[in-house]
């Protein structure tokens, strides 16, 4: 049976929340992907530790959280990407990711070879004429 796109979602944000317990020992507070054309956005909301949230209280801890949490996200990154190519069937071709040591937000964006988006479509799109 093929999946919808919310399952593959699901999928994506159930393993990510995975990688942060198994790499980093704790899951974010909240997480939601989306599927845009050939690209997976996941938000994860309050991923801080009640330490980095008193790091971040000053602009040196912001740095220092935002290095850390770049060289782990880093090191993890072929797990991260394995992890989407299995879920998705395609491959990931590049991963950005960004922290808010304000927020305790964390986007990561993986770019994939096509257009998943493609693959739920349930009619191709068409074209509506104006009328007068």
């Amino acid at each position: 049976m093929k999946k919808t796109k919310g399952q593959v979602e699901a999928e994506i944000s159930n393993a990510l929340i995975q990688f942060e317990k198994d790499y980093k020992g704790r899951g974010p507070e909240e997480t939601k992907s989306f599927i845009i054309e050939d690209m997976v956005l996941v938000r994860l909301k309050g991923v801080l530790t009640p330490a980095e949230q008193q790091l971040a209280k000053n602009p040196e801890g912001m740095n220092l959280i935002k290095k850390v949490r770049s060289n782990l996200l880093e090191q993890g990154r072929e797990m991260l990407a394995d992890a989407v190519e299995k879920i998705t069937g395609l491959k990931v071709m590049t991963l950005h990711t960004d922290i808010s040591t304000k927020t305790g937000e964390r986007m990561i964006i993986f770019s994939l070879n096509k257009n998943l988006e493609e693959q739920f479509a349930k009619s191709p799109k068409k074209t509506e004429t104006l009328k007068k």
